[in-house]
């Protein structure tokens, strides 16, 4: 055999040899106590007795507050209700919403029903609406009424149920959908309801559409185990990634359709009984406002936001001090844009955070400034 033949053949024998076998690395750290066993929901609301009087969610436009009780509560109610509606467990909602209470609400009582939840951003078009889905087989859509007429094909010809989550009594919705109100009725069948679901670790708790990095978007399959051990991953035990904690005010400005903030913002602010301070879209002097107002602890961003903020001199009209932790994702930040965002935020660490959807949150986080306490 030829001295460069022997040499491939000792590399093909050596990688046969650790296929053979599993390679494990492990940090220096404790281990992390993971309870994937339960499901998302009861993972998420596991320490709720020590959190149940405490804001959960706040509304920022209009400044109305949920409390961990409360979103525990309505979101059975919406739950049960979606039983009356015809929605089975393993069927599928699609939330085509911008960030707002109701789509955290939406999202639990999914987890509750036993059901699917799929998000979709409002501004699609009618045929990337339909072809999300109907590629996931969904059953009912909760959306605003301005977007009834991108969906209305799916309810004349599937049968798909539409319920508005308008909240003004006066001005009447399009025909043929349903109050979000009506589904946070209470009902004395909500505890028999949720508690004969059965639901598996391994049943599919979310379905976000993404295209990775090439074609048409497809589905991500997310189990109850799977965001469990993303969001224990990130928030739990001795050394949590994320450092969130129960006094936190975070920020929700990223679309809660998105991986970033449905995880590792909402579930992850969740699971840690912090208050989670929800915007529909970005608007400098609003977000500002409410950063001053709210006293805003942890602001998770991207670029274009970061970018924003750091441009603008209304900054200096605002009190800011409270800022702790700033995070971006979804690009990186140039030198030049993390010195600018470090003297717009004095007391805060700034983090720079690497997704995918497949696995369900960051894959690692850059600490440039000793972002850990």
């Amino acid at each position: 055999m030829a001295p460069q033949e022997q040499a491939v053949s000792q590399v093909m024998e050596k990688q046969s040899n650790n296929n053979n076998s599993d390679v494990i690395f492990r940090s220096k750290l404790p281990d992390i106590y993971i309870p994937n066993h339960l499901s998302l929901h009861d993972y998420i609301f596991q320490n709720i007795s020590e959190f149940a009087t405490k804001p959960c969610l706040i509304n920022g436009p209009t400044g109305h507050v949920y409390t961990y009780s409360d979103v525990h509560v309505i979101s059975r109610q919406i739950a049960a209700n979606f039983h009356k509606l015809g929605v089975n467990q393993n069927d599928v909602v699609m939330l085509l919403l911008p960030n707002c209470p109701e789509f955290v609400l939406s999202f639990l009582a999914a987890s509750f029903r036993g059901a699917t939840a799929t998000a979709a951003n409002p501004f699609f078009t009618p045929a990337e609406i339909a072809k999300q889905a109907k590629a996931s087989n969904t059953k009912l859509i909760i959306t605003e009424a301005r977007y009834v007429d991108k969906i209305k094909p799916l309810q004349n010809d599937d049968g798909v149920v539409i319920v508005c989550i308008d909240d003004n009594e006066s001005v009447p919705i399009p025909e043929g959908c349903l109050r979000f109100t009506e589904l946070t009725q209470s009902t004395t069948e909500a505890s028999e309801v949720i508690d004969s679901v059965e639901i598996s670790p391994d049943d599919v708790v979310a379905l976000p559409y993404s295209s990775g990095t090439t074609g048409l978007p497809k589905g991500v399959m997310l189990t109850h185990k799977g965001l469990v051990t993303s969001v224990a991953q990130q928030v739990d035990g001795e050394n949590p990634n994320l450092y969130f904690h129960s006094d936190d005010v975070i920020l929700c400005v990223l679309p809660m359709f998105h991986i970033y903030a449905l995880n590792s913002i909402m579930l992850c602010g969740l699971r840690v009984g912090a208050a989670i301070l929800i915007m529909p879209k970005f608007e400098i002097n609003l977000l500002l406002e409410l950063i001053q107002r709210c006293k805003v602890t942890v602001a998770p961003m991207v670029p274009p936001i970061v970018l924003a903020i750091a441009k603008s001199s209304e900054t200096e009209k605002y009190d800011l001090s409270s800022i702790r932790v700033v995070k971006s994702g979804a690009a990186p930040l140039g030198k030049e844009l993390e010195d600018a965002v470090n003297a717009k935020f004095p007391n805060a660490k700034l983090g720079q955070v690497y997704f995918f959807w497949e696995i369900r949150n960051h894959t690692n986080l850059e600490n440039r400034n000793n972002y850990t306490e």
